[in-house]
């Protein structure tokens, strides 16, 4: 395994401060129209990030957030429609592009609602911290409105889990066999939070906010071009016990090699109620997590993906640097290099 990182670096500095830092793999997202994501744009991409001795291997297909926002493929995981049809044959035309391009994966997530979070905490030394709590969240009275009213912005998007895994299942069917073809893999993100298995909130059951849910996705088309960006803040989040449940599920899909992508993140607390931290000072133990990485052979990046908000003119830089610099502790301490 090896430290990457995510994000945009459209100078030419942002790339060579990678490579200072020792980050020579990435996962970064044209930022052209997906339509207009051909074989040579993303070769030039890749070039371009070659020139410091970086290898682009990852980029993001189906974009985080509320999917009814994402104009080029939200509807994807909505009900069907043409607007589907053609947002799924575009996503198999990036898939064909990615692979000829030498792209060795794609990124996505099945998060209809988006991120959930509540308001933020203050964590150390005065650092802002991303934040979760399901009571304080139906409180702020979603699930009080009019039954008819309720889930109007997201008619199209509502759906209990039987439906939610037709649509996922379709999804697999056509995306997996091209990325068999082209050898491209898939790894689908975690909808951030989990909330309990059978939870619906504003009409949506969040079926991949929970390992059991995953444990469904890899078992529903079985293809090793179909696993995981393993995120372990939110592998955590839908935990009771997250410091000693998080190796069993690291075990559970590194053993079959369905991990694809690692965001490494901590976090205190667990289900329905968490902040994110630094990987320090979390309630999961990070160096025993790589060692865990280490035990099942995992073999891809290892990268930075939310950071608390921290003072100074560039704080999310420090932060990255911050944790890119704990990261390449944690593999020499867990025997990685």
């Amino acid at each position: 395994m090896y430290i990457g990182t995510q994000g945009s670096f459209p100078e030419d500095h942002d790339l060579q401060t990678l490579a200072q830092l020792g980050v020579n793999n990435i996962d970064t997202t044209p930022s052209e129209p997906k339509s207009e994501w051909t074989v040579d744009l993303i070769s030039q991409y890749r070039e371009r990030c070659a020139k410091f001795g970086i290898n682009m291997e990852m980029m993001h297909v189906v974009s985080s957030g509320n999917a009814l926002r994402d104009k080029q493929t939200g509807a994807i995981f909505l009900k069907p429609s043409d607007e589907r049809e053609r947002q799924l044959d575009l996503v198999c035309d990036i898939i064909r592009a990615s692979g000829q391009a030498g792209i060795r994966g794609l990124n996505y997530n099945i998060t209809i609602l988006g991120h959930l979070r509540t308001e933020r905490t203050e964590g150390r030394g005065g650092a802002s911290l991303s934040t979760f709590d399901y009571g304080e969240l139906l409180d702020k009275g979603t699930e009080r409105e009019p039954e008819e009213t309720r889930f109007s912005e997201f008619q199209d998007g509502a759906a209990d889990g039987d439906e939610m895994w037709e649509r996922i299942d379709y999804w697999l069917k056509r995306v997996i066999p091209v990325a068999e073809e082209y050898k491209v893999q898939m790894a689908c993100h975690p909808s951030d939070p989990g909330i309990g298995l059978g939870t619906i909130y504003r009409g949506v059951d969040r079926v991949l906010g929970m390992a059991e849910g995953f444990k469904k996705l890899i078992d529903t088309y079985d293809s090793d071009y179909n696993g995981l960006n393993f995120c372990v803040g939110c592998m955590s989040e839908q935990c009771e016990t997250p410091a000693q449940e998080i190796h069993d599920i690291i075990r559970y899909f590194g053993e079959r090699k369905r991990i694809f992508n690692i965001h490494y993140r901590n976090i205190k607390g667990g289900l329905r109620k968490f902040t994110e931290v630094f990987p320090d000072e979390g309630d999961v133990n990070m160096i025993d997590v790589m060692r865990t990485l280490k035990e099942v052979d995992y073999p891809y990046m290892i990268m930075p993906d939310h950071v608390p908000q921290i003072s100074g003119p560039e704080p999310r830089r420090v932060g990255f640097a911050y944790t890119y610099g704990y990261i390449h502790a944690a593999m020499q301490a867990a025997g990685v290099n």
